[in-house]
């Protein structure tokens, strides 16, 4: 039975953007693994900037000199 965590930075993901990411990940583990999708368990962590660091600093302060997590 595979427990899938994900660590996130809580920004913009709405409810159906972590549907989204559910489905694909389970679709992902049923694909690889060869795993029941029925026993697949996955959760998501939505984590403040100001709990996260990044290269010694926290994303909250990186943010505020412009750093983005943005895809380029």
């Amino acid at each position: 039975m595979p427990f899938i965590k994900i660590d996130v930075l809580r920004e913009d993901l709405n409810r159906e953007k972590k549907q989204q990411l559910i489905r694909k990940i389970n679709e992902a583990v049923t694909e690889v693994l060869n795993k029941d999708p029925h026993l697949t368990h996955i959760v998501i962590n939505e984590i403040e900037d100001d709990n996260w660091g990044y290269a010694g600093e926290q994303v909250s302060a990186l943010k505020e000199q412009g750093f983005s997590t943005a895809k380029k």
